[in-house]
C-alpha cells in the first residue's frame, strides 16, 4: 500500500497550480488540485485575459473618433455595455473548459472544492474526505483589498464586480493609482464614462519611473480623466442608485459606481497554514518561501500571487513550472526574479523591463539617460493630442543596457521583444548597431544616439 494517497496536491487551480500540475503529472506523478471557484484562477477569470477584452472593446471609440483624419465618415454608432460582458463571459467559459481540459489530460485529477491542511500532509476537503500527499503546493493566489474599512466601504465594488455590472456607469470614482486603478478608469473612460481616479500618493504608478508616471498622467488627464491624488475615500453615502465620495481633503464627489483598486493580499485566511506549520513573511503577508518556493516546511511549496514576490501571471507559470521540474523531474530550477518584463494596460499603454532611472542611479555610479518623447505618426493625420516616451537606462561604466520603458501604443508588444536583449544583457552599442525598422515607433529605440542626461554619482570622501 502507497504510503501517501498522491504525490502532489496542489491547492488552487489557476496558472501557477495548473501548470505544476500538469507538468508534474508529465513526470508520472499521481496529481490531485482542489479549486473551490472556477479553473483558470485570477488571470482568467477576473483578471488579465477579461480586462484586456475589455481594454480592446474600449479602444474602439478611439479609433472610430480618429478615422475622419483618414478620410472614414462614420455615422452614428452605439455601444451596448451588455453585450459586451455577454461575449466576455463565453470567452472566460471556453477557457476555463481548456485548463480543466489540459489538467485532466496530463492525468491529473480535479476536485471542485475547498482545501484544508490539517498537518504538513493531510490535506481536508469541504466535503470531507481527507487526502494525504507526499508533497503540497500552495496556489491560491490573492484578492483585492479595499484598505481600511470606512463608513460605506459596504457600498464600493472591486475589480471583481467590475466584470459583471449590469450596466456601464454613467459617472465613476475609483481609488487607486497601480495596475488595476488605471487600467479600469481607461476602460470606462473608453466606453463613454466619466471617471474620476482618486490616490493617497503624489503621482500613480508608485515604483515606476519617474518620467512614465509623469507621462501617463498627462496623457489619461488628456483624454478627460480626472486625477485627484494626495488624498484617499474617507466616506461613501449612498442614495438609491446614486453614490456621494466623500475625500480626506473635505470634497466630495457625485457618481453611480465607486471602485476601490488599492492592491491585492495573498490568500492565506483560512488555509490551515498554522496547523501545517507554514510561516508567513512578516514583510508582506505571504507564505513565506525561499529560491525554490519552499515554505517553513520542507514537503510543502508554495507560488504565484500567494506568496506576495512578484505579482504577476507569467512568474506564477514560471514558478509552478521550475518547482515541478525540481521536485518531480529532478532537474533542479531556480526562478530568476530579476528583469522580468511588466504592462500596464492602461490607456496609453506602459511597458517596462528593467531598472527605473532612480534605481539604476542608486546602484550604479554612472548611469546615462537616453529618452524621446515624440508625436506618433497616426496623431499627424488623427488630429489627436497624444505623444509617445521612449526611455533607456545605461550603465556608462559598461554601457550595458539596465531598462527600458515606452509608454504608448503597442507598449507591451514592443517590450516582450526588447525584454530578450536586456535580459541578454545587450549593451547600448548593440541597440545602436541594429537597423531600423521604418516608419514605426520602436525604430527611435536604435536610432537614439545622444544621452539626454548623464548621471555620475560622486563617490564618498
Amino acid at each position: 500500500m502507497a504510503e501517501f494517497d498522491v504525490d502532489l496536491f496542489v491547492i488552487g487551480g489557476g496558472s501557477g497550480g495548473v501548470r505544476a500540475a500538469r507538468i508534474a503529472a508529465n513526470y508520472g506523478a499521481k496529481v490531485m488540485v482542489a479549486e473551490e471557484y472556477r479553473m483558470g484562477g485570477t488571470c482568467v477569470i477576473r483578471g488579465c485575459v477579461p480586462k484586456k477584452l475589455f481594454v480592446i472593446g474600449s479602444h474602439v471609440h478611439q479609433e472610430i473618433e480618429d478615422a475622419a483624419g483618414f478620410g472614414w465618415s462614420i455615422g452614428q454608432v452605439s455601444f451596448d455595455w451588455a453585450t459586451l460582458v455577454a461575449n466576455k463571459d463565453k470567452e472566460i467559459a471556453r477557457l476555463e473548459g481548456a485548463y480543466t481540459s489540459n489538467v485532466e489530460k496530463s492525468g491529473a485529477r480535479i476536485v471542485k472544492t475547498r482545501a484544508v491542511l490539517e498537518d504538513a500532509h493531510t490535506v481536508r476537503l469541504a466535503t470531507g474526505e481527507k487526502v494525504t500527499a507526499k508533497y503540497i503546493l500552495i496556489a491560491t493566489g490573492g484578492a483585492p483589498n479595499h484598505g481600511p474599512a470606512v463608513p460605506g466601504i459596504e457600498h464600493v465594488i472591486s475589480s471583481n464586480e467590475a466584470f459583471h455590472l449590469k450596466e456601464l456607469p454613467k459617472r465613476i470614482v475609483i481609488q487607486g493609482g497601480g495596475y488595476i486603478a488605471l487600467e479600469f478608469a481607461g476602460i470606462f473612460a473608453g466606453f463613454g464614462s466619466d471617471v474620476t481616479v482618486v490616490y493617497r500618493g503624489d503621482s500613480v504608478l508608485r515604483g515606476f519611473d519617474e518620467d512614465v508616471r509623469k507621462h501617463v498622467r498627462a496623457e489619461m488627464e488628456k483624454r478627460g480623466i480626472t486625477i485627484i491624488t494626495g488624498c484617499t475615500v474617507a466616506k461613501v453615502d449612498k442614495h438609491g442608485r446614486d453614490f456621494t465620495t466623500h475625500l480626506s481633503s473635505g470634497s466630495s464627489i457625485a457618481s453611480d459606481q465607486v471602485m476601490i483598486a488599492i492592491g491585492r493580499h495573498p490568500n492565506v485566511r483560512g488555509l490551515g497554514l498554522e496547523a501545517a506549520g507554514v510561516a508567513i513573511n512578516p514583510a508582506n503577508g505571504g507564505i513565506q518561501v525561499d529560491g525554490w518556493s519552499k515554505t517553513s516546511v520542507d514537503n510543502i511549496y508554495a507560488v504565484g500571487d500567494v506568496t506576495h514576490r512578484t505579482n504577476l501571471t507569467p512568474v506564477a507559470i514560471r514558478e509552478g513550472h521550475a518547482f515541478a521540474d525540481t521536485v518531480f523531474g529532478k532537474r533542479p530550477v531556480q526562478v530568476d526574479h530579476a528583469t522580468i518584463p511588466t504592462a500596464v494596460f492602461s490607456q496609453p499603454e506602459v511597458g517596462t523591463v528593467g531598472l527605473t532611472e532612480e534605481e539604476a542611479r542608486a546602484q550604479y555610479s554612472h548611469v546615462d539617460i537616453y529618452k524621446t518623447d515624440f508625436r506618433p505618426i497616426k496623431a499627424t493625420m488623427s488630429g489627436r493630442d497624444t505623444r509617445v516616451l521612449m526611455k533607456i537606462v545605461v550603465d556608462g561604466s559598461s554601457d550595458r543596457v539596465l531598462g527600458c520603458h515606452i509608454v504608448g501604443d503597442a507598449a507591451a508588444e514592443i517590450t516582450q521583444a526588447v525584454a530578450i536583449a536586456v535580459k541578454m544583457k545587450a549593451t547600448k552599442a548593440d541597440f545602436d548597431a541594429t537597423v531600423a525598422l521604418h516608419p514605426t515607433a520602436s525604430e527611435e529605440l536604435v536610432t537614439m544616439r545622444t544621452p539626454t542626461a548623464r548621471h555620475v554619482r560622486q563617490a564618498a570622501e
